[in-house]
């Protein structure tokens, strides 16, 4: 097995993630070769924080709204991408091709790119995982998106009182623009002031994880994700001295357990140990459990590879892991594909907790 997602331990590892919830922004990333993420900019030196937020009344169903158009239009280009033969090989080639379409239905040049670039990201991770391009479905998601970093971000553009302005898009095509205030965490703060006191290039995506009536009362809950250079973020956020040692490490991510294998530079074998977590394997094994179990052994195995003197971990590349989440799997052998891909998601799952819980 190759190896091409490198981290560099560059201090002692944070404390486990207990909560269960996805880790985020808590990595030092050191990527060799080059893959597009979901959003479709590359992942070499970008990190993505999450910014949870409550709103309701007409802000809540604009954003609704918006995230529906946006679903449909990347619907629509999924549907037209899989009846062509031969699919552009650039970025700019998947725009150029369907834009016009994506548009029609949501009339925000940065959106209808970013449903574009989705699109171009499924496939390109059906091609590494040796899907049928053919046999994929949109998963169960609501949100919306820009394809690039750019500063301001036009159409999710962060302000200086760390409120997020946002470009939506009514179900008659009528544009407006409402206030989002997430909850910013105290360390959050100075980074955010950097993005906008710097003038950092960042791209935004709004996702909304539920939704209902409550006192008929529309509510949404949801996220701001802002992506945002690596380097900017490790200005702010570095708290752990830098790591002396000078062997490596290779990481072999399972279902049950995280292989980690040290050696010199004259590939010696010096050491190696399983962290194992087979329990949360079990049938009907909570699932937020499950996680914090896997958090704590991510955090064990870094804190051994870092006192042990590594220097440098390799990982697999978790590229395709964005774009797998946002769909499944269909085809004449259901349930042999979704095991595969149940399988792909939540290893590369523990991956990018690997790379998100390594020190700064």
């Amino acid at each position: 097995m190759g190896y091409s997602h490198r981290l560099l331990l560059d201090g002692l590892p944070g404390a486990a993630h207990r909560s269960g919830s996805p880790t985020v922004a808590r990595g030092t990333v050191r990527v060799l070769g080059m893959g597009l993420n979901l959003i479709g900019i590359p992942l070499v030196g970008f990190i993505t924080i999450r910014l949870p937020f409550d709103v309701n009344g007409d802000t809540a169903k604009e954003l609704l709204s918006t995230a529906w158009l946006f679903k449909i239009a990347t619907h629509r280009v999924l549907s037209l991408a899989r009846q062509q033969n031969l699919l552009p090989g650039s970025k700019i080639g998947w725009k150029n091709m369907f834009r016009e379409v994506a548009y029609g239905i949501i009339p925000n040049r940065r959106y209808a790119d970013g449903a574009v670039t989705l699109v171009m990201g499924i496939y390109e991770s059906c091609r590494t995982l040796g899907v049928d391009f053919r046999g994929v479905e949109l998963g169960d998601w609501l949100m919306f998106q820009q394809s690039e970093l750019e500063y301001p971000a036009k159409s999710i553009t962060l302000k200086p009182n760390y409120e997020f302005h946002v470009t939506t898009v009514r179900f008659d095509g009528s544009v407006g623009r409402v206030v989002i205030k997430p909850t910013i965490p105290k360390n959050y703060e100075k980074l955010l002031g950097a993005i906008t006191t710097k003038r950092v290039g960042y791209m935004g995506r709004v996702v909304v994880r539920d939704y209902g009536v409550r006192g008929s009362q529309l509510w949404v809950h949801g996220e701001v994700q802002v992506t945002i250079p690596m380097d900017v973020y490790h200005e702010r956020m570095a708290r752990h001295k830098r790591n002396g040692g000078k062997l490596f490490g290779g990481v072999d991510v399972n279902t049950d357990r995280i292989n980690l294998a040290i050696i010199d530079e004259d590939s010696e074998l010096i050491d190696n140990k399983t962290f194992w977590f087979s329990e949360v394997t079990a049938r009907g094994f909570p699932k937020h459990r499950a996680w914090s179990i896997i958090g704590m052994r991510v955090h064990e195995m870094l804190n051994y590879a870092y006192h042990h003197g590594v220097k440098t971990l390799f990982l697999e590349n978790p590229d395709v892991l964005g774009r797998l989440r946002l769909m499944w799997v269909r085809g004449g052998d259901r349930r042999h594909e979704n095991y595969n891909h149940k399988v792909s998601i939540f290893r590369s799952t523990i991956i990018e907790k690997i790379t998100m819980k390594a020190p700064l």
